[in-house]
């Protein structure tokens, strides 16, 4: 199938990429029509044409995540994300409809057949086909086309907006801006009743703007907008102002607060730069609100992906119900959406409108992209039959045939596959969404991209595999690879609980595979060099670790405790398993708690500390913890034995204090890419396997122990 593909470059194109796979209690649509949503996708376009200084003084926040990345792993890693990242490309689109094709079977709402209409920057892109969750879907009622359905995410942003605004029978409301969701609030507010003046920097929206409802236009650049709502409102001032400009000024918030009445409302819609003059506020006492995209539910992964509809008597319009809002108005003809469509463009087309966005030619309002016949149809719903894998064999002297790697993001791009080239050739690609694998494809020579694990697992032949995807999944993944008598290599935790733990042990001991857990500290040079000395050193030793690891977002998806398992299981499992490499004896008893708070916005811990015996007599403390301040590093590792002081940071440095002297050592890897090299060297026959499953079960045993002492509240014996 084809779908828009955008880089960070400039470029765009329009690409062959994998067929989606419908989501848990989604479906798979084919898009007959999408909308180009000129304000949001022109701003892509430029970003995109931004030079690095420019695109770092537009995105802040990036800039302090790459700084803090090269705190952590040193500038070239930094700079090798900042590289894949710009050389990555988005999708683009938002808004379309279609009709579903395929379901997948815990959906109980749609059937195949069913006209929908779809939204969510994260699925709904401009592409033949689409993968939907069940709430980001509605269904187009008889008697409305489908160009016009369409429209309904972005007809939603703006009957948020007007929700937001709280508009009353009679209200005199301001909307500033006149793009699409401009428009669109200004025929919204107009069918509720409320009386709207239209303002915009160009006079050729006026006309747009009386069909869909304004009493008044003003031209800013014509008439003085402050005067006009004087005029308009006997010297009152209005009751409420809707933005939805994008302006990087703060001329459209001043206007916005002076043209309002005493106690009025102001709703911002638009990326509007945003300063508030606290005396004319105070003043006034105005009531300042943000709409927040589609209505309730927006980037809430329980409600948007995991299908936790919220009740309506407690929340009465969810943005699934202002979706079924705004197709009921677009088919009783009261929302005017075909009076906003200036163009349509056939999908093989649409990539001149981008270039006119680019060139700042294109004087659109709607845009509507048709797609005619699709270039691939999808498979038929009936499952694969089962493959026969034959019996391989756990040979490391036997080289595989083919790599495939289930979840390439940037972190496996950046930190795995680079140093995996030439051990094998690649097979197959499989990520969430089909630009994604497309790209990991062409970017790395895989054969195949796929976005189902099933493509990949279901090869025949020595074959290894990568699992990097989303904690949740890793268990099950690598129990169906195992199956398959696959080398795996899975991130980090293996699994997120110990039954899993137990069934992948037992599987192990019956698959012809091996498997490996992305355990890296243990692999960085300054790990091995400190094994070193302390192989040289006699008799027990103590070592303390403590982690830095800053506050988690609670808007990160580690902060998603069923796909994460948190925080201490998803990263702590790193320093349970550095304690047994570092000493090389068996964990026989742990004590751990939790630090801080476990509620509110994160209502799991966060935060731990742990005491570990092991059966040489050698101790390890642990202090894993999100409350520090973060110009302190990140990582410190203190090894004490028989006339030793050993410290590690960063896994940068290494500094030894024996006999009275002092020893610096500089290194610059967390062991990812020697962990990698290890490994690529078992895959292609010339080395053994370095990090045994013994080693990485017992690790997990660990760390699965420290949370039941958690939750015991004891120490426990292992």
């Amino acid at each position: 199938m084809k779908q828009i593909a955008q880089y960070q470059d400039g470029r765009l194109e329009l690409q062959d990429v994998p067929m989606p796979t419908p989501p848990p209690g989604g479906a798979l649509v084919r898009v007959t029509h999408s909308v180009i949503s000129i304000g949001t996708e022109k701003m892509k376009v430029e970003q995109a044409n931004m030079n690095l200084l420019q695109k770092a003084k537009a995105r802040p926040d990036q800039v302090r995540k790459v700084l803090e990345t090269a705190r952590n792993l040193g500038w070239r890693t930094a700079w090798d994300k900042v590289r894949n990242r710009l050389s990555s490309p988005t999708p683009l689109g938002y808004s379309a409809a279609g009709v579903i094709e395929q379901i997948d079977p815990g959906n109980t709402r749609f059937r195949v057949g069913d006209r929908v209409a779809c939204a969510g920057a994260e699925c709904a892109f401009h592409a033949e086909y689409i993968a939907q969750p069940d709430l980001l879907m509605a269904r187009v009622p008889e008697g409305l086309d489908a160009s016009m359905a369409a429209y309904t995410t972005i007809a939603s942003i703006a009957m948020q907006a007007v929700r937001q605004s709280e508009t009353r029978l009679g209200d005199r409301v301001l909307v500033l801006g006149q793009g699409l969701v401009g428009l669109l609030s200004t025929n919204l507010l107009a069918i509720a009743g409320a009386r709207v003046m239209a303002a915009d920097l160009l006079s050729s929206r006026r006309e747009l703007a009386g069909k869909v409802g304004a009493e008044r236009f003003v031209a800013s650049g014509e008439t003085d907008l402050l005067a006009a709502v004087e005029d308009w409102t006997d010297g009152f001032g209005v009751d409420a102002v809707v933005v939805c400009t994008a302006a990087s000024s703060n001329g459209p918030i001043d206007q916005a607060v002076a043209a309002l009445r005493d106690r009025g409302r102001l709703v911002i819609v638009g990326n509007t730069h945003t300063e508030l003059d606290w005396k004319v506020c105070y003043g006034k006492e105005i009531d300042v609100r943000y709409s927040r995209s589609y209505g309730p539910g927006r980037y809430d992964p329980a409600y948007e992906f995991g299908g936790g509809d919220y009740p309506i008597g407690h929340v009465r319009w969810t943005e699934g119900r202002n979706f079924e809002a705004c197709l009921h108005l677009m088919r009783t003809g009261q929302l005017r959406v075909d009076a906003l469509t200036t163009r349509t463009v056939g999908f093989a087309n649409c990539t001149d409108v981008y270039r006119e966005l680019g060139e700042g030619a294109a004087k659109d309002v709607g845009v509507v992209i048709e797609y005619g016949e699709p270039s691939e149809t999808p498979q038929a719903e009936n499952p694969k039959p089962a493959v026969a894998i034959p019996k391989t064999g756990f040979q490391n002297h036997s080289p595989v045939e083919a790599l495939d790697i289930l979840g390439a993001g940037n972190f496996a791009r950046t930190m795995l596959l680079p140093h995996l080239k030439g051990c094998a050739p690649f097979g197959t690609v499989v990520n969430q969404t089909s630009l994604s694998a497309n790209h990991v494809m062409t970017s790395f020579g895989f054969r195949n991209a796929a976005t189902t694990a099933d493509d990949a697992l279901a090869a025949e032949g020595n074959r290894a595999v990568i699992i990097s995807t989303r904690h949740h999944l890793h268990s099950e993944l690598v129990l169906a690879a195992l199956k398959s008598n696959r080398h795996i290599f899975v991130e980090k935790p293996l699994c997120l609980r110990r039954g899993e733990l137990e069934a992948i042990h037992k599987a192990v001991a019956e698959s012809k595979g091996s498997l490996q857990i992305g355990f890296n500290r243990r692999h960085a040079p300054a790990s091995i060099e400190l094994k070193r000395i302390l192989a040289a050193t006699p008799g027990p030793k103590t070592a303390s670790i403590r982690v830095n690891a800053g506050r988690l977002d609670p808007s990160h998806w580690y902060a998603n405790h069923a796909e994460s398992g948190g925080r201490v299981l998803g990263e702590a499992c790193h320093f349970f398993d550095y304690f047994c490499f570092l000493f090389g004896s068996r964990p026989v008893r742990v004590f751990a708690q939790t630090l801080g708070k476990s509620d509110g916005a994160l209502p799991f811990p966060d935060s731990i500390a742990a005491q570990i015996e092991f059966a040489d007599g050698s101790a390890g403390q642990l202090v894993y913890t999100g409350e520090g301040d973060t110009s302190y590093p990140k990582e410190k590792i203190t090894v004490y034995g028989a006339g030793l002081v050993a410290e590690i940071e960063n896994f940068q440095k290494l500094i030894t204090h024996r006999g009275r002297a002092i020893s610096k050592s500089s290194f610059s890897s967390k062991g990812h890419a020697e962990q990698m090299l290890g490994w690529a060297s078992f895959l292609a026959g010339q080395g053994p396997h370095l990090f045994p499953w013994q080693q990485g079960h017992q690790s997990m045993h660990l760390t699965f122990a420290a949370m039941e002492s958690i939750q015991a509240g004891r120490a426990l014996d292992l």
